[in-house]
């Protein structure tokens, strides 16, 4: 083939002139017969997005072909998933952003079609497939942004208590395991804390199951208040929680548990709990007090239903 370095350079520099025009275009042509719908919510600026910059940084690729901007983790396959991300969050469906890109694909060969009089055939042919490529690599690159992130959605979905959005019992089992893992590799402790709701029947029978879930959620986020960002919290069923602090010893869990307390004893105070709401919880550390999860399981559960027991009898 023929060199077509310098004609395709001056052709891609001339793009990089005028792509906030081109970028003005593939936003018109969107807006036209609702091709993109979602473009109409938005404001001139908004509604470029990353145009202006895909533009700048194809007319590189035309110039010049480098592999590695495209590559998955490169320049501009990194901004394309980036523009995919906020395209969604303002509520993009991915049909409309790949749409978008194939816009641009015609705005951009309708700009070289208008400039083909100054190109030989086979520049005009180099061009289109330059083009083309790296349009193929963009339009792959947001499909694949978006099923990363609907199947890490979904895989995270499926590990969360639908009601509250703790991890479920299978998830929080999972994740004390590999903290157990690591508790042993680097010699630290762990602590697993059991929590249940005192008297959760009556609540559900005087108030009503919409007050018991409401209850529950509550209960759930005063946990997730309670835990620094490396600790796990879970709900096992019913009105059972647990929790498993990090680096921790029985001492670190009677903190935790004290500290659980007043929140609950202010959120009963308050009426955000019903009066007189309480939680009962049982400790079992690692290693002092067993070296299994299994049995740190059920030292926990065991130590729960003490203390239920004893408020009972007390």
């Amino acid at each position: 083939m023929p060199d077509v370095s310098e004609p395709l350079s001056a052709l891609a520099e001339e793009i990089r002139a005028a792509a906030w025009d081109l970028a003005v275009e593939v936003v018109d042509e969107g807006l036209r017969e609702d091709a993109v719908p979602s473009l109409q919510r938005l404001g001139q600026v908004g509604q470029l997005g990353d145009m202006p910059t895909f533009i700048v940084e194809l007319s590189k690729e035309l110039a010049e072909p480098q592999p590695a901007r495209l590559r998955r983790g490169g320049p501009l396959a990194g901004l394309v998933r980036d523009h995919a991300r906020e395209r969604e969050s303002l509520g993009f469906a991915p049909r409309e952003i790949v749409t978008e890109l194939l816009v641009l694909r015609r705005v951009l060969w309708r700009f070289v079609s208008s400039r083909a009089h100054d190109l030989t055939g086979s520049e005009v042919l180099e061009a289109e497939r330059r083009l083309n490529d790296s349009l193929d690599v963009l339009v792959a690159e947001c499909v694949v942004a978006y099923f990363d992130r609907a199947t890490a959605e979904l895989a995270d979905q499926a590990r969360r208590d639908p009601l509250t959005e703790l991890l479920n019992h299978a998830a929080f089992g999972v994740g004390v395991e590999e903290e157990l893992d690591r508790a042993r590799r680097y010699e630290r402790g762990l602590t697993l804390v059991y929590v249940d709701v005192d008297a959760f029947k009556s609540i559900n029978d005087e108030l009503g199951h919409l007050e018991g879930d409401r209850v529950l959620r509550r209960v759930a986020a005063l946990l997730t208040e309670s835990l620094r960002g490396s600790d796990l919290a879970g709900r096992l069923g019913g009105d059972e929680f647990a929790v498993c602090l990090i680096e921790s010893d029985l001492e670190t869990g009677g903190r935790f548990l004290a500290r659980l307390h007043d929140l609950v004893d202010e959120e009963a105070a308050s009426g955000r709990l019903p009066e007189g709401f309480t939680l009962s919880a049982g400790l079992a550390s690692y290693p002092h007090d067993a070296v299994s999860s299994d049995a740190l399981f059920r030292l926990a559960d065991e130590r729960l239903y003490e203390a239920k027991r004893a408020k009972a009898s007390g």
